[in-house]
């Protein structure tokens, strides 16, 4: 290798800290052969993830070669400058409802975004990624965090994950009803949001694109009337007409006409907020 070339390939290496990932793609682009990746594996500059996938290798590093998927999650931002957001129940974890989530130990990581490469799902990640486009969303980036995150002055210490606020993760969730999401589970997260931006959650109850999602957030701001729930006016968005039937066994809310297990049907929620 001439002293260019490896110029070159140490200055592209110093740009991914240990224990981060790039693909074949940032390689190249970074003009890096694709056909010198063996050559680089072989001298321990990087180590092979998966096909076309790999990682600066770490210090002292452990037995398992699993990836964490956090890790993973932020090269793909901050490095290889893959848009997409961390949302759901996962941005709810990461800003501190945990508490009121009850995820387990392997509970799936929710992304939203397009053109998420196909690897993703096949690394050896330590949770299992879910993957949703952003249309749930006229305006596709309101309510998402860390809209600079491509600065080059930031340190990998700094980095950290975009993902949607809790206004906007609680309603990706709610979208999630009743497939793969449970009412019980929501029900707890909604005591937890105490604190949400009633001008926010006005925005984004204006840009969201399915009357399920609006109808059956403002069921459960009734059920719980935390402080910003005086600020909203239900019937400032449209919540569309006729009955919506959702899950099998349940009852029709008198208000907001979407069928909800019996629970959620209360006196309260029958006399609105």
């Amino acid at each position: 290798m001439n002293a260019g070339r490896s110029q070159n390939l140490k200055k592209v290496l110093d740009s991914v800290p240990a224990g981060y990932l790039v693909d074949a793609n940032w390689l190249t682009a970074h003009g890096i052969a694709y056909e010198t990746f063996r050559d680089y594996v072989k001298r321990g500059w990087l180590e092979r993830v998966h096909r076309g996938v790999f990682r600066r290798p770490v210090p002292n590093p452990s037995a398992s070669n699993t990836v964490d998927w956090k890790a993973c999650l932020i090269s793909m931002q901050h490095i290889m400058g893959y848009n997409f957001h961390v949302g759901g129940k996962t941005a709810l974890s990461q800003q501190g409802y945990d508490h009121y989530l009850r995820l387990g130990n392997n509970a799936p990581v929710w992304i939203y975004g397009y053109k998420i490469p196909n690897w993703l799902t096949k690394l050896p990640l330590n949770a299992p990624i879910e993957t949703r486009n952003t249309s749930l969303f006229a305006d596709q980036a309101l309510g998402v965090t860390n809209d600079d995150i491509k600065s080059e002055n930031s340190l990998p210490w700094d980095w950290q994950l975009r993902m949607s606020t809790p206004e906007r993760a609680v309603m990706e969730a709610i979208d999630e009803l009743p497939d793969h999401e449970s009412f019980h589970n929501l029900d707890m997260v909604f005591e937890g949001l105490t604190t949400l931006r009633p001008k926010l959650l006005s925005a984004l109850l204006l840009s969201c694109k399915k009357i399920k999602v609006r109808r059956l957030f403002f069921v459960f701001a009734d059920r719980h009337n935390h402080p910003w729930r005086k600020r909203l006016d239900a019937d400032a968005f449209n919540l569309g007409t006729g009955d919506r039937a959702l899950v099998k066994g349940g009852r029709i809310h008198p208000r907001y006409r979407i069928m909800v297990p019996e629970e959620f049907v209360t006196t309260g929620a029958e006399n609105g907020a």
